[in-house]
């Protein structure tokens, strides 16, 4: 079986913050890494976020260039990838866009966390129970099962964190926002963890591009 290539995406300010502390999301992007993603997307056979963010962003997270789906449909594909989230506690609201936009989507969750996922969104997406924990290991070799060849996983910290230090991430595409946040509680791209190899260990950077006011960088974790 072969897993899924992992992608993970994510935009930081320059002092690495990937959020402010207001209710509403904070805009780190232009116009031109937002249709970068958007083409990122459509390369992508699933696309994940974690259930916090679908909470605080409240994301339709689809494929918004009409060309860019007709490409997907003429290549044998749905118009939209997969949309996955996970969850420990089920804890899901139905009224949220991401369940109502798109295609096909997954839940994984805990064998605590099935019964309250399914009564909230059993009939808007399938939910997969993974055992006791969320293991990521398995969560893949589903996804890999289902025929997805690609995962975008666009946040938030929780599930970033969760990919590297389990060293299951591929790629990591940083798009660096030309502002300072500046706030201790802000949210950052990872949280505090154990990473394989620890602060020694240097990613390769493969690419840096400019996309307006915005760099991207893309690093392998693995090579």
């Amino acid at each position: 079986m072969t897993r899924p290539y992992v992608l993970l995406s994510v935009a930081v300010s320059v002092d690495g913050y990937i959020d402010d502390r207001s209710a509403h999301r904070f805009p780190l992007s232009n116009a031109e890494d937002f249709d970068h993603v958007d083409q990122v997307r459509a390369e992508s056979g699933a696309i994940m976020v974690g259930a916090a963010t679908i909470r605080c962003d409240n994301p339709r997270l689809l494929v918004n260039g009409e060309h860019r789906r007709a490409a997907r449909v003429a290549r044998g594909h749905p118009e939209h990838p997969v949309k996955v989230t996970v969850t420990g506690s089920g804890d899901l609201d139905p009224a949220l866009k991401f369940w109502h936009h798109g295609g096909d989507k997954l839940v994984y969750t805990t064998d605590a966390g099935h019964r309250r996922a399914v009564e909230a969104v059993g009939d808007l997406a399938e939910v997969v129970s993974l055992g006791p924990a969320v293991d990521f290991g398995a969560l893949l070799d589903d996804l890999g099962a289902r025929g997805v060849d690609r995962l975008m996983v666009e946040g938030g910290a929780t599930i970033h964190t969760a990919f590297l230090s389990a060293g299951l991430a591929d790629e990591i595409r940083m798009a660096v926002a030309p502002m300072l946040i500046g706030q201790a509680a802000a949210p950052r791209f990872v949280n505090p963890a154990e990473f394989p190899g620890g602060p020694a260990r240097r990613f390769h950077l493969a690419e840096v591009g400019r996309l307006g006011d915005v760099a991207v960088l893309r690093y392998f974790p693995k090579v």
